[in-house]
C-alpha cells in the first residue's frame, strides 16, 4: 500500500499472477484538514485517519487472498458462475461496508494501545510498588517492561507465515521509496539493492510512544494502582500527539550526521516489523507505488 497526495493504492497479486489494484482517493473534510494544523492533535488525527484506511485497504487484501483460496477448493463449473458475481460485489463496496471497516480499524488500534499502555502499568505496580519512591524510576521500569512486551509480542507474531509475509512486503515498500527518494529506476533488480528499513516508517513511531509516555508520565503523581490506570488513559492523546511531534522532528533531522542517530530506535524495530521481501514481492510494490504515481499525475494535470 502506498499513499500519495491524492489517492491511496494498494497491489495484490492473485493466484494466476494478475496485479488487481485498490484505489482510494485522499479526501477529508474541511475541519480535519484544519486539525491537522494543530501541534500534538494533528498527530491523533493522523493516527486514527491511517488506522482506518489502512484497514480498509487490509480487508480489501484479506478478501482477494480468500477468493483465491476458495477458488482452488471450487470446482470449475462453480467458479465459472462464482466469479462474476464476486467482482460485482466487490466493486459495489457501499458506504456502510467501508464506514464499518473503518470504524473497526480504529477501534482495533485503540484497543491495542490501550492494552500495551495499562498492562506494563500494571506489571510494574504489582512487582516494585512498594520497592522505592522515585516517580522517574517507576516510569522507566514500566517502560522497560513496556519495550520488551512489545519486542516479545512482534517477534512472536513474525514467526507466523502470514503475518512474516506481511512484514515482507513492508520491507518491499521501504526499499521501493528508498530507491524513488535516491533517484533510481524502479525495477526489482535496481530496489533489491536498497534497505528495507526507512525513517518515517511508523514502526518508529511506536518507539517514540514509549519514550515520550516515559517523560510525560514524570509530570504526574499517583497513590494507588486505579489512579495510575487513570492518568494513562486520560494522558494516552497527550502521549500519541507529541510522539507523532517527536516522529517529525527526528524525520526533518535524518540528514544531519550528528542527530539522525534520533531514528535510530525505530529504525531497530523495523528489524522485527519488516522482512527481506522476494523478486515477486517487490514487483507488486513497484505495481502499486507507479500506479499512485500515475494517479496522482491525473489530479495534478491542469
Amino acid at each position: 500500500m502506498f499513499a500519495g497526495r491524492h489517492a491511496n493504492v494498494t497491489a495484490v497479486r492473485r493466484k494466476n499472477n494478475e496485479i488487481i489494484f485498490y484505489e482510494v482517493p485522499r479526501t477529508s473534510k474541511p475541519w480535519i484538514q484544519k486539525l491537522k494544523k494543530i501541534p500534538l492533535v494533528r498527530g491523533v488525527v493522523a493516527i486514527l485517519e491511517s488506522s482506518a484506511k489502512g484497514s480498509q485497504h487490509l480487508n480489501f487484501s484479506m478478501e482477494s487472498y480468500a477468493e483465491d483460496e476458495l477458488a482452488d477448493t471450487s470446482t470449475e463449473t462453480e467458479s465459472t458462475t462464482a466469479k462474476p458475481a464476486k467482482k460485482e460485489e466487490k466493486s459495489g463496496w457501499s458506504l456502510t461496508m467501508i464506514v464499518g471497516v473503518a470504524v473497526a480499524g480504529i477501534l482495533s488500534f485503540a484497543f491495542g494501545k490501550i492494552v500495551f499502555t495499562l498492562v506494563p502499568a500494571i506489571i510494574e505496580q504489582l512487582l516494585f510498588q512498594h520497592s522505592f519512591n522515585n516517580r522517574v524510576l517507576h516510569n522507566l521500569i514500566e517502560g522497560v517492561i513496556k519495550i520488551l512486551f512489545l519486542l516479545s509480542y512482534l517477534y512472536i507474531i513474525s514467526l507466523t507465515p502470514l503475518i512474516k509475509r506481511l512484514f515482507q512486503y513492508h520491507g518491499a515498500e521501504h526499499k521501493v521509496i528508498s530507491a524513488y527518494e535516491a533517484g533510481a529506476e524502479l525495477t526489482v533488480s535496481n530496489v533489491q539493492k536498497f534497505t528495507r528499513l526507512h525513517y518515517r516508517c511508523g514502526s518508529s513511531f511506536i518507539v517514540f510512544s514509549v519514550l515520550v509516555g516515559v517523560i510525560v508520565y514524570s509530570f504526574f503523581h499517583w497513590d494507588s494502582l486505579w489512579e495510575r490506570i487513570y492518568l494513562r488513559l486520560l494522558l494516552l492523546p497527550v502521549v500519541l500527539g507529541a510522539s507523532y511531534e517527536a516522529l517529525r522532528f527526528t524525520n526533518a533531522l535524518r540528514d544531519l550526521p550528528v542527530l539522525r542517530f534520533l531514528g535510530y530506535p525505530g529504525l531497530w524495530l523495523q528489524k522485527l516489523t519488516t522482512k527481506e521481501p522476494t523478486d515477486d514481492q517487490v514487483a507488486v510494490s513497484i505495481a502499486s507505488f507507479n500506479r499512485m504515481l500515475e494517479l496522482d499525475g491525473q489530479v495534478s494535470k491542469p
